[in-house]
């Protein structure tokens, strides 16, 4: 809950030289000099004045911005060297344009602006976005019609055109387990693996994996809807990392989780069960 300011003049109580901001309910540690490093921006507006009345405070006196906590990050790192460095495949721009908005970071807002190409008028970011679907692909055939020749000429230039490769993720998921004896790792008994899951949209899992990929749980699948009820007629990793690689993906994420049980009340082994997953991309 923001509290109003306690009313002791800013005379008595200036800006200190580290301040500490809570944006919506998470705690950012900065300099005076970096909150006011962008003249007439809002932080300009709010830590230039002569006194602190008036600027609402949590419970613990840090200055309080009811905004998006997590996003602020990038609004502090551009006000830090008026740079814009965002993580790859950000998810969040048009989200993040906003707060640059709220925050009157107008150049800022001209950074995360979609590009207009000077020939056709069409935005880079259209050229890349499935409108059905929200993929990270394009898929050239549906969308011809639609957004007529400019779009074909955007498509044209794209890499990966040329040879009719699309982008788009596909993650690999796997369940497997041992057992573990109770004096050390040596007496493990691993099993194979059961099955390989496989997800991502039905046209790049068939032009990836071909045969080997089977489709009885999903078989009326449309080519380009997603689907995570394949799996592969294999049941060896590396088998299926081959396969992606030769088709031009590459490893950009995994996780994994593991539980353990007791495989018998009267002994000490255990029965260790994991789930992994790899996330695969291709530009």
């Amino acid at each position: 809950m923001a509290l109003p300011d306690s009313g002791i003049s800013g005379e008595e109580v200036p800006f200190p030289e580290i301040v500490e901001l809570n944006v919506g309910g998470q705690v950012y540690i900065t300099r005076f000099s970096t909150l006011t490093s962008v003249p007439h921006s809002l932080l300009w507006e709010m830590f230039s004045r002569k006194s602190a009345k008036g600027l609402a405070r949590d419970t613990k006196g840090r200055f309080f911005v009811d905004r998006d906590g997590f996003l602020f990050r990038y609004i502090l790192d551009y006000m830090r060297d008026q740079q814009l460095v965002l993580p790859d495949h950000f998810p969040e721009r048009g989200r993040l344009q906003r707060e640059a908005e709220f925050f009157n970071l107008p150049e800022l807002v001209k950074l995360l602006a979609p590009k207009i190409s000077k020939q056709n008028s069409l935005g880079d970011e259209g050229c890349q976005s499935d409108p059905d679907d929200s993929s990270p692909g394009i898929d050239t055939a549906r969308n011809l019609g639609s957004l007529g020749a400019s779009a074909a000429a955007c498509t044209s230039m794209m890499p990966g055109a040329m040879d009719g490769k699309r982008s788009g993720f596909i993650t690999i998921g796997y369940r497997g387990s041992y057992t573990l004896g109770r004096d050390s790792q040596t007496d493990a008994k691993f099993r194979r693996v059961a099955r390989i899951m496989v997800c991502g949209k039905t046209s790049l899992a068939k032009e990836v994996f071909g045969d080997t990929l089977n489709e009885s749980r999903d078989p009326d699948r449309p080519p380009e809807r997603y689907t995570s009820r394949y799996y592969l007629k294999f049941t060896f990793l590396e088998q299926a990392f081959d396969k992606l690689s030769d088709a031009g993906f590459h490893m950009v994420a995994c996780n994994s989780t593991g539980t353990c049980a007791f495989a018998h009340e009267q002994t000490d082994d255990k029965i260790w069960t994991s789930y992994t997953e790899y996330v695969f991309y291709r530009e």
